[in-house]
């Protein structure tokens, strides 16, 4: 894909993390089926496998992690997908050398890219770790993983322009909101793909025919 869409990558691996900056320590409320954001009526917190209700507060905070990972880069991806067919061949980025469907980008890059690419990632994931995880030295070998008591899942620092209400109600709105599109882009990006892999067509080329 174009360098929009790759360099997303970088920003995504960890899930809009801060390089160089901690985040600011928040008191997190009880993280319980009960309370937890995304939760909507009517159908309440979808969990059809009960994977939620049979984990405990640590395990919660886990999934809720990964699901905002996993939803902050499938975000991205489907705008990546959009802008980088609609500019392809129109810009100078790799000598407008890269065309063709989203799913072909990545491997028509130079491989000095990806170099560029995963230590840009594992700068990201290196500070994710750190604001988000207990360090291995202070945590059990049978029990890996552990989040810090006062983390809260995908808090980390990562808010330029200020929009992080204050008001803890109206902060849970916002993750609600967060959480619903990144559920959306994750459907979204899954079917870019399978599109793309069924007949070979760009998503704009589909939208154009």
């Amino acid at each position: 894909m174009k360098f929009i869409l790759a360099s997303s990558l970088i920003a995504s691996a960890s899930a809009f993390s801060v390089f160089g900056n901690k985040a600011p320590v928040a008191e997190s409320p009880a993280f319980a089926v009960e309370s937890i954001p995304g939760a909507l009526e009517p159908m309440g917190l979808f969990d059809p496998l009960g994977f939620a209700a049979k984990a405990d507060e640590g395990t919660l905070k886990r999934y809720r992690e990964a699901e905002l990972a996993h939803g902050r880069v499938a975000m991205l991806a489907t705008v990546g997908f959009l802008v980088g067919e609609a500019v392809e061949s129109k810009t100078f980025l790799f000598n407008g050398e890269v065309t063709g469907p989203a799913i072909t980008h990545l491997a028509q890059v130079n491989p000095v890219f990806w170099v560029l690419l995963g230590a840009g990632i594992a700068k990201a994931e290196t500070e994710r770790a750190e604001i988000g995880w207990v360090e291995p030295k202070n945590v059990p070998f049978d029990k890996p993983g552990v989040l810090r008591e006062t983390y809260i899942p995908g808090n980390l620092g990562f808010d330029p322009l200020g929009l992080k209400p204050e008001d803890e109600e109206e902060f849970k709105i916002m993750q609600t909101k967060e959480l619903q599109n990144g559920r959306l882009a994750m459907l979204a990006a899954a079917g870019f793909l399978a599109q793309e892999l069924v007949d070979g067509k760009g998503i704009i080329e589909h939208f154009s025919a």
